[in-house]
Parts: C-alpha cells; structure tokens; sequence
C-alpha cells in the first residue's frame, strides 16, 4: 500500500472537511467489498501459488513422493499433505 497525499486527489473541501476529524495522521479508506481485491490478485502472486501447487499435485500424481516434494520446493511434508488433498 502506498501513501497519497490527500491534496493531490480530493477536492479542498472534503479534505477541509477531514481534517476536523484527522491532521497530519494516515488515513486507511477500505475498499468497497464489490471492489476488493483477494489476497495476491494485483501482484499476482496468488495465480504463481496456484500455478506453484498444480505442478505439486502432478508431479505426486506422477509418482514423485512427498519428501522429495518438500525437499524440490522448501515446503514442509505437512504443507505438501496440505496441497495434495485439500485440491
């Protein structure tokens, strides 16, 4: 998240308005639930983990055991366990 000065996109009279309640403070506006985002949509690194975790479960369909998974992917065995048979 980065930080905006209000000056540069709010009208004078709403940020007039803000600072009767908050001067010189961060200010964290959430998003409207219509428009929020899931945790890694905008880096994109929620479709990597996806992508990341597919290859887990096709390679263990393949016959690669969950030892060496975790060793190939620095994950633990409980974690590998985790992605095999949660999908």
């Amino acid at each position: 998240m980065r930080y905006i000065n209000a000056n540069a996109i709010l009208p004078k009279e709403l940020v007039e308005q803000l600072q009767i309640f908050v001067q010189g403070e961060y200010l964290y506006i959430p998003a409207v639930k219509e428009h929020h985002k899931q945790w890694g949509e905008l880096s994109g690194f929620r479709e990597e983990i996806d992508r990341r975790n597919r290859d887990i479960i096709q390679a263990y369909s393949s016959g690669t055991s969950i030892q060496e998974l975790a060793d190939s992917y620095c994950l633990s065995v409980y974690a590998i366990r985790k992605i095999i048979y949660n999908k």
